[in-house]
C-alpha cells in the first residue's frame, strides 16, 4: 500500500515522532478530568501549537489529539455523538501543520483503547469494538490523516478489532502496546507475544511496537525482545521521559532532554526504526533527541547493563520472555497519553 509514510521508511533507516499529548496539553492549561478531544473544537490554536511543536523539534511523525475519541470513551462526557466531528478536526489541524512544514511529515490518528473490557472476561464484543474503532478512523480519514496509530493496547483481541475497523477504513497504520507489568501488558502478552498475535494479521500494519509503560530502560528491554523474534516490519519505540513523580500537586516526570537523547540512540541500537516518546516528552526533549540520532553513529545491540547505566535500572526482574514473572490480571485501559 502506497502511502507518505512507506515512502520515508523507504528512503531513512529511522525516523523520529513525536512526544506526549497529556503532558504538553495540562502545561496548556487543560485540567485533569477534562476531555482533550474537546479542545480540537474549543481551542483550536492550542492544538496547532501541540503540533507545531513537535514539528519544529524535527519530529517526521506526529499523532494527533484523539486518543480518547471513541463513542465509549466520550460518552463519559456525554459527547459520543461527536466522534467523527472530533476526530475529522483533529486530522485537519495537523494536516494543515504538516502541510505548511515545507518537508514530508507524517500524520497520524491516533486511536486509544475504548477503556472497556472484551468477552469473555468483559463485555464488549468483537463486533462492538470493530464498530467504535471503524467509527473513529473514518473521522480521521475525512480529516485527512496519512495513517491510523492505535496506542497503549494491552489486549491482542483489542489490536486485532482495530486492525479489522481500519481495513473496514481502507487505511494503513501502525500499531504499539502497552508493555507496564512485570514487562508484560495488563493482560499478560510478552513482546514475543506481540511479534507471533502481529504476524497473524489479516490487515498487516505498516510498523508495530511500544509505547507508555514504566520508564524508558524497560521499554527498550521491550523492544529488544521485539528484535530478538525476528519481526519482518519495523519496530516502534516511545517510551516515557523517565519516572513519573507527583510534586506540588501535579505529575513530573524526571526525564532529561539529555536522558531522553540517550534513550533515543539506544532504541536505534535495540533494533527500533521508529523512536519517540511518550508521556513527560516535550518539545525540548524531542530537539535533544533528533539531535542525537543525526549526530551520534551507530553502535553495536547494547545489553541490559548498558541500558541500565545509561538510563536506571528496570522496574521488575523479567520481561516475562524468559518465562518468569506472573501475567497480570486485567484492568481498564489508560485515560489518555499524558
Amino acid at each position: 500500500m502506497t502511502n507518505a509514510l512507506s515512502k520515508l521508511l523507504e528512503t531513512r533507516d529511522w525516523l523520529m515522532a513525536d512526544g506526549a499529548t497529556g503532558t504538553n496539553l495540562f502545561n496548556m492549561g487543560l485540567m485533569s478530568g477534562d476531555a482533550p478531544e474537546m479542545w480540537n473544537i474549543e481551542e483550536t490554536a492550542k492544538i496547532t501549537m501541540l503540533y507545531k511543536g513537535a514539528a519544529d523539534a524535527g519530529s517526521d511523525i506526529f499523532l494527533t489529539n484523539s486518543f480518547g475519541a471513541n463513542a465509549s470513551r466520550l460518552k463519559l462526557h456525554g459527547a459520543e455523538g461527536r466522534v467523527h466531528e472530533l476526530n475529522k478536526a483533529a486530522a485537519e489541524l495537523g494536516r494543515d501543520v504538516a502541510d505548511a512544514s515545507g518537508r514530508t511529515i507524517v500524520v497520524a490518528g491516533s486511536v486509544g483503547p475504548t477503556g472497556e473490557i472484551m468477552t469473555p472476561m468483559g463485555s464488549l464484543t468483537h463486533e462492538s469494538a470493530v464498530e467504535m474503532f471503524h467509527e473513529q478512523a473514518e473521522g480521521l480519514k475525512a480529516g485527512g490523516a496519512d495513517i491510523l496509530w492505535v496506542e497503549t493496547i494491552s489486549a491482542a483481541e483489542e489490536f486485532a478489532a482495530a486492525a479489522e475497523a481500519f481495513a473496514l477504513a481502507d487505511m494503513p497504520w501502525c500499531g504499539t502496546m502497552s508493555f507496564d507489568t512485570a514487562g508484560r501488558t495488563m493482560m499478560g502478552l510478552t513482546s514475543a507475544d506481540m511479534v507471533k498475535k502481529v504476524g497473524k494479521i489479516d490487515h498487516q500494519p505498516i510498523g508495530f511496537g511500544a509505547n507508555c509503560g514504566v520508564g524508558a530502560s524497560d521499554l527498550l528491554r521491550t523492544v529488544l525482545g521485539f528484535s530478538a523474534a525476528g519481526p519482518s516490519l519495523p519496530i516502534i519505540a516511545k517510551g516515557n521521559a523517565g519516572i513519573p513523580k507527583y510534586h506540588d500537586g501535579h505529575i513530573h516526570y524526571d526525564g532529561t532532554p539529555e536522558l531522553m537523547a540517550d534513550y533515543a540512540v539506544l532504541a536505534r541500537d535495540c533494533g527500533a526504526t521508529i523512536i519517540g516518546g511518550c508521556c513527560g516528552t516535550t518539545p525540548d526533549h524531542l530537539e535533544a533527541m533528533r539531535e542525537a540520532l543525526e549526530t551520534r553513529p551507530r553502535g553495536d545491540t547494547p545489553t541490559l547493563d548498558a541500558i541500565t547505566a545509561a538510563l536506571g535500572g528496570f522496574s521488575s526482574a523479567s520481561d516475562g520472555t524468559d518465562g518468569a514473572g506472573p501475567a497480570a490480571s486485567p484492568r481498564r485501559g489508560r485515560r489518555r497519553r499524558a
